[in-house]
């Protein structure tokens, strides 16, 4: 016996006449934002664990990285564009995977590394296989910001420290909380 689960989503958009595929798409866990006035939920950005400049003209800012019932570890945070023009997103984060490149842009080749235990740890998949990460995040303009999460398998709880690794940009040690 099969069950299907169907979601649908309405509402508007004061996007300015955006085009779809510049608007991003994102599903943060609720239990670590607040709700803007759009309806979306965002990350707590009361703290910064780490800031990530590459220099590809994005920066990473890594707001919590925090372990869910369940095992798992959700990170959130922001992405800017600090490069002074209109920028593309790197095909690279959305990893190389054939099954994730068909869900379109993402952040599905951000990865996790335990240095400790010896061990990478890569963005979830639901059971189509769909990254359980921010996507749709074609291209931004200049100082336009974009909140992300991305979900993990938990690194066991000894682990208190782990690098977060975006594809083209340097690592950043974050704590998990």
């Amino acid at each position: 016996m099969a069950l299907t689960v169907s979601l649908t989503a309405c509402g508007g958009s004061d996007d300015g006449g955006k085009d779809d595929a510049d608007n991003a798409s994102s599903s943060t866990p609720a239990k670590d934002g607040a709700k803007d006035d759009g309806g979306n939920t965002v990350p707590d950005t009361s703290q910064t664990l780490a800031t990530i400049n590459g220099s590809n003209g994005f920066q990473f800012t890594i707001h919590t990285a925090a372990r869910d019932e369940g095992g798992f570890l959700t990170v959130t945070g922001t992405i800017k564009n600090t490069s002074g023009g209109r920028q593309s997103t790197p095909s690279a984060w959305s990893g190389e995977e054939n099954q994730v490149r068909r869900t379109g842009k993402s952040l599905a080749g951000v990865t996790l590394v335990d240095k400790a235990e010896k061990k990478r740890y890569y963005v979830l998949r639901d059971t189509d296989g769909n990254p359980l990460t921010t996507t749709g995040i074609s291209g931004m303009d200049d100082g336009d910001t974009e909140n992300f999460f991305a979900q993990f398998p938990a690194p066991p709880d000894g682990t208190s420290q782990v690098d977060f690794l975006v594809p083209l940009m340097p690592a950043a040690t974050i704590e998990i909380s």
